[in-house]
């Protein structure tokens, strides 16, 4: 089955008893018609880590098919926000705790990160990447840029590019 997925979003509270829920809004491809998909979430507390749970839910076999088109980072902007609902934050303070987790400072040094950090921040850059990339469909791509860079000062020769008399 194969569907476009318009909108994702959660229900925090529905009811005396039942669990938060993350709702998928898509359109099949196929038909003109807009439905929505329910998909509860259980066992979710303030201490559950939001990675492992978007991972199970979107490789859960009922759900894999309606959630092909979502992103893993989306399905975990989304148990973080649940998350953030649960530790008692409001919904500003839980959007702007993932900004800045989500957040790439070009200060940082990313050869001091551990292997999981260096990963979760290359997939962030990658994901941006993809966004920014313009592809041969897009109506304002360009094959060919050629572009003059301003030189404000003068350009300082370094001692490594020097033509030397030494042949290795």
């Amino acid at each position: 089955m194969h569907s476009v997925y318009t909108k994702l979003g959660k229900r925090i509270c529905s009811g005396f008893g039942s669990p938060p829920s993350i709702i998928l809004i898509y359109r099949e491809d196929n038909k003109d018609k807009t439905r929505q998909r329910v998909m509860p979430v259980r066992n979710f507390s303030k201490f559950s880590d939001c990675s492992l749970a978007a991972e199970q839910l979107k490789n859960n076999p009922r759900h894999k098919a309606y959630l092909e088109g979502v992103s893993l980072r989306q399905l975990k902007k989304l148990y973080s926000l649940l998350k953030g609902h649960l530790g008692g934050e409001s919904l500003a303070e839980s959007l702007e705790k993932f900004r800045q987790q989500e957040a790439i400072d070009p200060e940082e040094d990313m050869n001091r990160l551990d292997d999981k950090e260096l990963a979760k921040r290359k997939s962030i850059m990658d994901e941006l990447f993809e966004k920014n990339r313009k592809k041969k469909d897009d109506p304002d791509f360009i094959y060919d840029i050629e572009v003059e860079f301003p030189q404000d000062e003068q350009l300082e020769s370094c001692g490594w590019d020097m033509e030397s008399g030494e042949e290795i």
